[in-house]
């Protein structure tokens, strides 16, 4: 059992409201998951300026300004680090792909939970209310965010176990449920030389979803695929920089609530999870059916 919540934003006045709102989902399914939590933010100008890329990174223990002065030496340009909970941000005026070469060439072994142009994401164990407030998630703005609340199932409750997990661009996925055939994909995936973090199976759903995309699917194909490959019972959200999608497995047996309005698109593993969305009342809600793909871009 975790929870699951994902705020799309359409109204940019309600931008600056981002983080409040996300606080609220996430800590509402604070009780489907205890051990760990995550959420990915698109559109924070203190973590991710415009111009910018970052990269977010577990399990540093070192200065962050150490470490960002070795990596804008690689550079050649100015980098700056930012210690958000438990989570080191690493931002710099180059492409994503330049930083995350030059993070890896400095320190090798880091544990990197995402990157992008416009995403931050933040993970760690512990209680997630705890780790909302270590974040400051309530006063980041931007135009969308996911979350995750986890009850560990498959692996160890480590912060490399939690989610989001972001192994592409700007992508992300969070999952509630198990992939029974995740051993079999993740060997699959390994011999044609895609690196993996964890033993978590979410991981191999997320590394297959960044596979497809990279080569050339749009997120709908890539998640009918998934659905075709992928043997469990799941609930995924999944987003980058211009959607948000959410698919159920065949049976939908893991709970899903999706709702819109002309202002927002959200979805929850509960409803009391967007009960206290602006103009909730007026919104279409529904459940998602199985195995349809729902999603927006911006």
């Amino acid at each position: 059992m975790c929870g699951i919540v994902g705020l799309h934003l359409r109204d940019a006045s309600l931008y600056p409201r981002l983080g409040e709102l996300l606080t609220g989902m996430l800590c509402e399914m604070e009780d489907r998951g205890q051990d760990s939590a995550g959420v990915a933010v698109y559109g924070e100008p203190r973590w991710s300026p415009e111009g910018h890329s970052s990269v977010s990174l577990l399990e540093i223990m070192e200065n962050g300004a150490g470490l960002a002065d070795s990596v804008g030496v690689r550079l050649g340009t100015s980098v700056v680090g930012q210690r958000l909970g438990d989570t080191m941000v690493l931002t710099a005026p180059v492409p994503s792909a330049e930083l995350l070469a030059a993070v890896r060439d400095v320190r090798p072994d880091a544990l990197v939970a995402g990157f992008g142009s416009d995403v931050t994401v933040l993970k760690g164990v512990g209680h997630p209310r705890a780790l909302a407030a270590s974040w400051g998630l309530e006063g980041a703005q931007g135009w969308q965010g996911v979350g995750h609340t986890r009850m560990a199932t498959e692996s160890a409750v480590t912060p490399s176990g939690a989610h989001p997990y972001a192994v592409g661009p700007d992508q992300c996925l969070v999952h509630n449920g198990s992939f029974a055939n995740h051993a079999t994909i993740r060997r699959e995936l390994r011999s044609a030389g895609v690196r993996f973090d964890s033993e978590n199976d979410t991981e191999v759903g997320a590394r297959f979803v960044a596979d497809r995309l990279e080569n050339g699917r749009d997120i709908e194909t890539a998640l009918k695929e998934l659905c075709s490959t992928f043997d469990g019972f799941y609930t995924l959200l999944v987003s980058n920089s211009d959607s948000f999608a959410v698919v159920r497995d065949a049976i939908a047996c893991k709970p899903a609530v999706i709702a819109e309005t002309a202002a927002w698109v959200a979805m929850a593993s509960e409803y009391r999870a967007l009960s206290n969305l602006p103009g909730v009342r007026d919104a279409r809600i529904w459940e998602p059916e199985p195995e349809v793909v729902y999603a927006w871009t911006r």
